[in-house]
Parts: structure tokens; C-alpha cells; sequence
């Protein structure tokens, strides 16, 4: 197998970039860990670009097995249905900006083609997996809400001693704060063997300052931060990866989870979530491609049948032009075609049937013309026989009696030109 069909076999995730600067101009980047893991367990990374317009080409992308949605800047407030930061004071709005300035300018075209690939993935069930903003993405597809500011607008919500910090630029990839999972959810099976069953907890990075505040009803939660905010749901219904079903939103960076200094997990678990939504990736392309070739089998079925009866039309004109002994109306002769090249492709004639067919002259006009295509091949017999098959008993008969008509017709024209000659 060459490598472009060993890639045409493998499913594709779809993963859209994120833009910053370098060197004065913008360029679009994804992290390596999520490629890396999605390559790992078998599927391809497809790169959608972050720029202008393609939201209106996602069709383009098709064959999708599976979208990939993960870190980028807050999604445009006005989307989920609230103002920019309101009840913030002018100070606090101003504050969160300057603390989380590469996170606060709203990139409206990432919004554009996120949000179209979240609803597009709902409605077909296309297996969804949203890290941090793509978590919020997903959420907000399906008419949740978000926190534009975690710190400032749960501080009054927050119990006594159970604040958490969910972003700490100083120790950004080392930053961890506890979380409680929920029981008998995925990320529960995941990470079973590392949770304290007294407490249910584990350690999870973080890095965000926006979260989910109304989660959307379809959604169930796997797992709490301390200060009661959501870190990862998933939708019930549709989470088998074995039968190509996974929607799931986690607000963490499992890729990401990994000890100082190497690329060892904190947790066997943590690549668990890429593992499961690759596995969801591969059902779903063998599902939708077995449905693909139902559909072009009935399809190839259907012209089957439309070219046999195109056949049976043309060999029951020929009989009724030789019987009836009447010239062949001009408006005939492509129906008759299609029996004389069906002829040439499917009849194996001994030289001597050649040499009789060229005497005739008559019936299946101009049929010398075909003589040089009526070798044929083995496979040629076979689509002959295949095309037969589906013959009525009728048909056949009909078909059997031309050929001997033909033979008879033959033998008589060829005794003629014997006595004549």
C-alpha cells in the first residue's frame, strides 16, 4: 500500500489554528501535543487556518471524522447573549485586560468557524473533543454561558477557603489546583487508579481566567474545581466511542499534564480523553463510509439495471428489423448501437463466425465495424454474465432466440454467397 492510500484510509481531524505575531506579521499556530497525540493513536491532523472567509469553505475539508477544538482567545460576549464584561466597574475591566491581554482581544473570525464546526459536529454527530476555549465554544453552541472574568465575578459566589486560582502567569505550566470528579463519568474511568476515594480529587493545570457559568442542558459535569466551577461535561447520549459517539468539553490541558523536565504524565489517565476521541474518530469514519457504500452500490445497481434495459430494448429492435425485413428508421440506430457494443464487448466469435458475421450484412448495421472489438477478456465474460443474470426468464429467452435467428441468418447468407460464387 503507497502512503496516499494509506492516508485516504485514516480518519481526519479537523483543528483550527490560532493566530499571533511574529516578526510583525500574523501567523497561525496549533500545539504539537495535540497533533502528536492525535497522530499517536491513529487518525490524521487537519489544520484549518484562521483566516478571512473560511468559515464559508468548511465544506471544502470534507471528508470531517472528528473536530478538535483547543486553546485561543474569549469568545465575543455578545454571542452567548451578554455585554462586554458587564458588572465590572470601568478599573476591573480595565485591570482583567491588562492581566490577560494576549486572551481579551476578541478574534471574531476563530469565533466564525468554531462555532459553525461545533453545530455542524451536533448535527451529525460528528465526535467533538473541546479543550479549554473549545470547551466554551462547544458550550456556548449549545446555548450555555460563560464567566468573562473568573475571579471577578465569582469572588461573591465562592465559599470561604474554597477560592482557586485558575491561572498563574509566574507558574504557568507547573500551576496545578484540585478538582473533584465526578463519579461513574469518563473522566472518572480515566483516572480511577489516581483518585483518593475519600476525597475523589486530583490535580489538574489550568489556565484560563473565563469558564463555563451556565452549562447547557444537554451537558452533564465530570468534574469541579473547589470553587464550584465546571472543569470538564459531557453529553450522555452521545458518548459511545466505540459506535463513533463523543461530545465532551474539558476545560483542562491534559496534553499538557506532564512532569518537569519531561514528557512523562502526571497521570496515566491523562491522554486518556485523545485516546477515546480517536477511537470515536475511526467508528465514525467505518460507519459513515459503510453507509457511502450502501449508497453507491444501490446506485451502481440502479445504472445496472437502466443498462440492461437499454440492451434488452436494442436486441428486441434488431429481431423485429430482421423479421419484419424493414429498413432500420434513422432515429433507431443509436438504440441498436447499444446492443452492437455490448456485442463487441461481451461476444467471442471464432474466425469463422467472423468470417460469416462479415458476409450478413445485414441487421446490426455497420457491425464490421465492431469485429476488431469482439475479443474479449475474462473479466468481460464475467460482466457478461453478471448483466444476464438479472435477466427475467423472458428476457433470456428472448435474447437465446436472437442469437439463433442470428446464426440461422448467417448460415443463410453464407450458403448464397457459396452457390453464387
Amino acid at each position: 500500500m503507497d502512503s496516499s492510500e494509506f492516508s485516504r484510509i485514516l480518519p481526519r481531524v479537523l483543528i483550527v489554528s490560532r493566530r499571533t505575531v511574529r516578526k510583525n506579521k500574523f501567523v497561525d499556530f496549533v500545539g504539537e501535543y495535540h497533533l502528536d497525540l492525535i497522530v499517536a493513536y491513529g487518525a490524521v491532523p487537519v489544520i484549518v487556518p484562521r483566516v478571512a472567509g473560511i468559515h464559508m469553505l468548511l465544506e471544502s475539508f470534507e471528508p470531517i471524522h472528528g473536530v478538535l477544538l483547543c486553546e485561543g482567545e474569549d469568545i465575543n460576549p455578545a454571542l452567548y447573549g451578554a455585554a462586554d464584561f458587564s458588572g465590572l466597574s470601568i478599573e476591573e475591566i480595565e485591570e482583567v485586560r491588562r492581566l490577560h491581554a494576549s486572551d481579551t482581544a476578541i478574534d471574531h473570525e476563530k469565533d466564525s468557524i468554531e462555532l459553525r464546526l461545533a453545530r455542524l459536529c451536533l448535527e451529525r454527530n460528528i465526535p467533538f473533543l473541546g479543550i479549554c476555549r473549545g470547551s466554551q465554544v462547544l458550550n456556548v453552541a449549545c446555548g450555555g454561558t460563560l464567566y468573562q472574568d473568573i475571579e471577578k465575578e465569582m469572588a461573591t459566589e465562592c465559599e470561604e477557603g474554597n477560592a482557586t486560582v485558575h491561572i498563574d502567569y509566574s507558574d504557568y505550566d507547573g500551576h496545578r489546583h484540585p478538582v473533584r470528579v465526578v463519579e461513574n463519568s469518563p473522566l472518572h474511568a480515566w483516572f480511577r487508579d489516581s483518585l483518593e476515594e475519600a476525597k475523589m480529587e486530583i490535580w489538574m493545570n489550568s489556565y484560563h481566567h473565563q469558564g463555563v457559568k451556565r452549562l447547557a442542558d444537554r451537558f452533564v459535569p465530570m468534574a469541579f474545581a473547589r470553587d464550584g466551577l465546571i472543569e470538564g461535561f459531557y453529553d450522555p447520549d452521545a458518548y459511545n466511542p466505540e459506535e463513533g459517539k463523543f461530545i465532551m468539553g474539558l476545560q483542562f490541558h491534559p496534553e499538557r499534564m506532564r512532569r518537569p523536565g519531561t514528557e512523562e504524565f502526571d497521570y496515566p489517565g491523562c491522554p486518556a480523553a485523545y485516546q477515546e476521541f480517536v477511537r470515536a474518530v475511526i467508528a465514525y469514519q467505518r460507519k459513515v463510509s459503510s453507509t457511502a457504500d450502501i449508497e453507491n452500490c444501490r446506485r451502481l445497481g440502479e445504472e445496472m439495471e437502466k443498462k440492461r434495459k437499454n440492451i434488452v430494448r436494442s436486441f428486441s429492435l434488431a429481431k423485429h428489423v430482421y423479421v419484419s425485413k424493414q429498413e432500420m428508421p434513422p432515429a433507431k440506430e443509436q438504440d441498436l448501437r447499444v446492443g452492437a457494443e455490448f456485442l463487441a464487448a461481451n461476444a467471442a466469435l471464432s474466425p469463422q463466425q467472423e468470417k460469416r458475421l462479415k458476409q450478413m450484412g445485414a441487421t446490426v448495421r455497420n457491425a464490421s465495424s465492431y469485429l476488431e472489438k469482439f475479443k474479449m477478456n475474462e473479466g468481460r465474460k464475467t460482466a457478461a454474465r453478471i448483466t444476464m443474470e438479472k435477466m427475467s426468464i423472458e428476457e433470456l429467452s428472448e435474447l437465446h432466440s436472437f442469437y439463433q435467428m442470428m446464426g440461422k441468418m448467417c448460415s443463410e447468407v453464407f450458403d448464397k454467397k457459396l452457390k453464387a460464387a
